[in-house]
């Protein structure tokens, strides 16, 4: 559905873009993650066909960004991180402005406005003024004018920038829905641990070029270098952090408020000896469980903060 090769992007001596190799087959989730200037917003801006690369080609549901920039508009939904709304319209006459201008007319018009509007849970404020919702509605408004003619493909630029926690989950929500419907999306974001639970494959971007462009799972696997546990008993913390310190899994063990925080040497990853030692020894488990790591800590691992 989408895919790029070499695709690049100069400003005089900056490579805003460089050398950008990306696939992503149908219903795929990407989550494309990096510091600001590190070339997301340009990438998505020359897939919509909105900037020309400097060199490098892409495609669209198999459309040329060059040769068919007209067929790709028809089948993208492209959300900026900021956009504008008309302020002397309600919610209903925005998105039926919209649709007018994809040329869906008559009472398909309505119907798709009234369903977009309840995708996104906004149908209570369809005869509202656009300039009296929340920043939150109006991402989701943005969103619902990007799905009204039904494109298989949406980049979504920082969909969650600058909501509070409550809106951000609602939008979180709206993405598993729109993945559920078989869209592919792009979506950028600095709410990393979010986009863990909505994406199946992730893209680490610095400076231009792509550090990482793998499956959620395999980035988790790169950054994993050893398994850590985090280990609960009751009673005496300390008896059970000595007993594990003498197993020969074991490269380290630290308590913090009772709960002891044990490093497995690298290369070790079975571990289910473990808590029949501490059971057999006479402690009782109240926690047993592997440390996860999170797309922050991957994000933070694999980048140094450098923009282009």
């Amino acid at each position: 559905m989408i895919e790029t090769r070499d695709l690049t992007k100069i400003y005089g001596d900056v490579h805003a873009v460089k050398s950008l190799d990306i696939k992503l087959e149908a219903g795929d989730v990407f989550g494309f993650i990096g510091p600001n200037g590190s070339g997301k917003t340009t990438t998505m801006r020359m897939l919509a066909t909105l900037l020309n690369p400097t060199y490098g080609e892409a495609y669209v549901c198999g459309y040329s960004i060059y040769t068919k920039p007209k067929e790709i508009r028809r089948v993208i939904g492209y959300m900026p991180d900021f956009f504008g709304v008309y302020d002397d319209m309600k919610v209903i006459e925005y998105l039926e402005f919209f649709a007018a201008a994809y040329r869906i007319s008559g009472p398909a018009r309505k119907k798709v406005c009234n369903d977009v509007l309840d995708l996104v849970d906004l149908g209570y404020k369809r005869d509202a003024f656009v300039t009296s919702l929340s920043r939150g509605m109006t991402q989701r408004l943005g969103l619902a004018r990007v799905l009204l003619h039904d494109p298989q493909v949406l980049l979504l630029d920082e969909p969650a920038s600058g909501l509070d926690p409550r809106a951000r989950i609602e939008i979180r929500g709206l993405l598993k829905e729109l993945r559920s419907m078989g869209k592919t999306i792009m979506v950028s974001s600095h709410i990393l641990p979010e986009l863990a639970d909505v994406c199946n494959k992730v893209g680490i971007i610095e400076r231009g070029e792509l550090q990482i462009n793998a499956e959620v799972a395999e980035v988790m696997r790169r950054v994993r270098r050893q398994t850590v546990l985090k280990v609960g008993v009751a009673g005496s913390a300390d008896k059970a952090a000595d007993l594990l310190t003498q197993h020969h899994t074991v490269e380290s063990v630290a308590m913090s408020n009772g709960t002891l925080t044990v490093k497995l040497k690298p290369g070790v990853e079975d571990y289910t000896d473990l808590p029949t030692l501490l059971i057999e020894s006479g402690h009782k488990l109240r926690m047993f469980k592997e440390e996860e790591i999170n797309l922050e800590t991957a994000f933070m691992e694999l980048t140094k903060g450098m923009t282009a």
